[in-house]
This record gives C-alpha cells, sequence and structure tokens, in this order.
C-alpha cells in the first residue's frame, strides 16, 4: 500500500507541476491533495480514491492559476527551461509545446492523465464526469491531432 501511494504521490506532482509550472506551488498542490484525502477517508467512504485525488489537485490547481496572471506563468516556464539541453532535444522540446498550446485546456490535462500519468480511463471519466467510453474517444481525437501536428514539423 505504502508503495502504490508513494507512485501515485509522484505521478500527481507530475500533474501538478504541468499545471502549475512552479516546482514549490505543485509539491504544496500534491501534499494539500493528499492531506484531504485522508481527512476525507476518515469520515466518509471514498470509493474511487485516485479521482479524489486528481479531482482536488485540479480544483487547487485551477485556484491558483485564477490568482496568477498569465504572465506570470510563462515567465515561470521559461525560468524553469533547462540550459543544457542539446538543440535537438530543445527543438523537439518546442515542437511538442507547441502541438500542446494547441490543444484546449481539457484536451492537455487528458492526455497527461492517460499518457503521462498513466490514471486508469474509468478515473478520468469520473474526474470529467464523462463515461469510458467517451474518454477512449477523446484520447484517440486528441492524439491523431497531435500525431498531425507533429508530422507536419
Amino acid at each position: 500500500m505504502l508503495a502504490d501511494i508513494e507512485e501515485q504521490y509522484e505521478k500527481l506532482y507530475r500533474y501538478c507541476y504541468f499545471k502549475v509550472h512552479n516546482v514549490h506551488l505543485a509539491e504544496d498542490i500534491t501534499q494539500e491533495a493528499f492531506l484531504r484525502l485522508f481527512e476525507n477517508s476518515k469520515n466518509k467512504n471514498i470509493d474511487k480514491p485516485l479521482a479524489f485525488l486528481y479531482t482536488v489537485a485540479r480544483n487547487l490547481c485551477i485556484d491558483e492559476f485564477r490568482k496568477k496572471k498569465a504572465e506570470e506563468f510563462e515567465a515561470d516556464i521559461l525560468q524553469n527551461m533547462p540550459a543544457d539541453k542539446n538543440e535537438n532535444q530543445m527543438i523537439d522540446s518546442v515542437s511538442v509545446k507547441m502541438a500542446l498550446d494547441e490543444l484546449t485546456n481539457k484536451e492537455r490535462e487528458m492526455i497527461l492523465l492517460k499518457v503521462v500519468n498513466e490514471v486508469p480511463v474509468a478515473d478520468i471519466g469520473k474526474i470529467f464526469g464523462i463515461s469510458r467510453f467517451a474518454v477512449y474517444r477523446e484520447i484517440k481525437k486528441i492524439l491523431k491531432k497531435l500525431e498531425r501536428r507533429l508530422s507536419y514539423e
């Protein structure tokens, strides 16, 4: 059980970092999400703890985004970009970022949850309030959109 929590902690942290682009803020949000899970699990029986965690983290990230201006997020991204990447990696990174920027927030979030964090489709459906079949369709559509965009590069 402890190993599973540690694995989910890292994945949830990655998700939060992707959303807020700030190491310390992502750590704080991740910790807060787990604290809320533990607090609520004492009082209620939570059927899908993973969906609960991502929903809380998502809402906390939205709250933080509302606090900051969009320009501050862009400055954080540029400051946190590693300086030791070689030129090809940097070009690939920029191409992927540009392709991801063309997606809606919902599409980016679904791809992050499914592809990067390997969240089960049923939990993604619960987070977004759609069926797992709708999640499969959305993911497939988003991946095709990214594939088309990256093949033009």
